[in-house]
């Protein structure tokens, strides 16, 4: 009752059109969550993400969930989770996106998931890393573990926005490391990052983890900035 009183003077609405949500909806209305742009990656295990790391690094699947466009509705989503502390949001599309994974998940026989971790100047700065909550949101509808706090970034970058695919390279060169390897020792991995642009970041991650023993990775994001 105090929930239908509250919502009567402060209503939920949607993080894309601002409507008023219905009880059924919940941050994003039907509307807009049928509207979005998704990349339907995981129908297409050659898709056009996994193209991008063929030469670079050994990859078992790669999906993301939306094409991201600059000045879209998917921007709108990543700010928001990414700096305006909607770290609901951000759970409740990693559990959105792990229903659609679900059998792809099963069939590449992926062990646990992990996020691409964030420096811890960054995190006293921002509060949280929103791929970390995303992949609680995944391994949660999964059933398997999360094993993110066995990573760690060692060195704060700066910001890749404003670089080139040579510079974001150098700019994430041995920046992670694993903190416990026999944890992660011949699992298949699934790495989960929020958005992936040239895939630098996350193929520097991923390759920390090949060099365990047995290992495997594969790779989801929210979103997926196609060139």
């Amino acid at each position: 009752m105090l929930k239908n009183i509250f919502n009567l003077f402060y209503p939920e609405i949607c993080i894309c059109c601002n409507k008023n949500l219905v009880k059924t909806e919940k941050h994003i209305c039907s509307d807009c969550l049928v509207g979005l742009p998704y990349t339907q990656h995981h129908k297409n295990l050659d898709n056009d993400l996994i193209k991008i790391f063929w030469g670079r690094t050994i990859i078992q699947s790669a999906c993301s969930l939306f094409y991201y466009r600059k000045g879209g509705v998917v921007q709108k989503i990543l700010r928001g989770i990414k700096y305006q502390d909607n770290k609901d949001v951000s759970t409740y599309l990693g559990r959105y996106f792990a229903t659609i994974l679900k059998d792809t998940v099963k069939e590449k026989q992926i062990d646990a998931v992990a996020a691409i971790p964030l420096h811890k100047s960054r995190i006293r700065k921002r509060g949280y890393n929103q791929s970390e909550l995303i992949a609680q949101g995944m391994a949660e509808v999964l059933q398997i573990e999360s094993c993110s706090m066995n990573l760690k970034r060692v060195i704060a970058t700066k910001t890749q926005t404003q670089k080139g695919r040579i510079d974001r390279l150098d700019n994430v060169s041995n920046i992670f490391s694993v903190s416990n390897s026999n944890v992660l020792k011949s699992k298949h991995i699934l790495l989960v990052d929020d958005v992936i642009t040239t895939g630098a970041t996350i193929e520097s991650c991923a390759n920390e983890i090949l060099k365990i023993e047995g290992c495997k990775v594969s790779i989801a994001s929210l979103a997926f900035a196609k060139n």
